[in-house]
């Protein structure tokens, strides 16, 4: 069976994967961390890159988003990056990319990691973020 672990358990393979699923995050979780964060602001549109280093945590069983909180008690944003490029095998880390409207600072966007997985209601069911510091 190929693929990382998280993605098997979206084709009903039961809750011994998510079990596993959820040591393997609960091992490495503490070791995901935030490099270098560079935005750029684009005519209308905010353009950041964000360095991540997983170190060990399958990419594909993390999301990486912008988070801002809502305005005057509306919804907050969070808007999925894209992975984008490798940084040197020695650095270990991926940049991912993301562009946001204007219409707000950039102060107001923070990056985060979020666990994701097909099966497993999150934060519900495993409460994870690791923020930009």
């Amino acid at each position: 069976m190929g693929g990382s672990l998280c993605a098997r358990i979206g084709m009903g393979a039961g809750g011994l994967q998510v079990v596993n699923w959820q040591r393997m995050m609960d091992q490495n979780w503490s070791n995901l961390r935030f490099g270098e964060v560079k935005v750029e602001t684009k005519g209308r549109e905010h353009v950041f890159e964000v360095q991540v280093y997983l170190n060990g945590v399958d990419p594909k069983a993390v999301r990486v988003d912008l988070y801002a909180d809502g305005i005057k008690g509306g919804d907050p944003v969070r808007q999925e990056m894209k992975r984008v490029r490798q940084l040197a095998v020695a650095a270990g880390g991926t940049i991912y990319s993301a562009k946001v409207s204007a219409t707000r600072p950039a102060t107001d966007y923070t990056a985060r990691v979020v666990p994701s997985c097909d099966g497993v209601a999150i934060p519900l069911e495993y409460a994870r973020i690791v923020w930009q510091r």
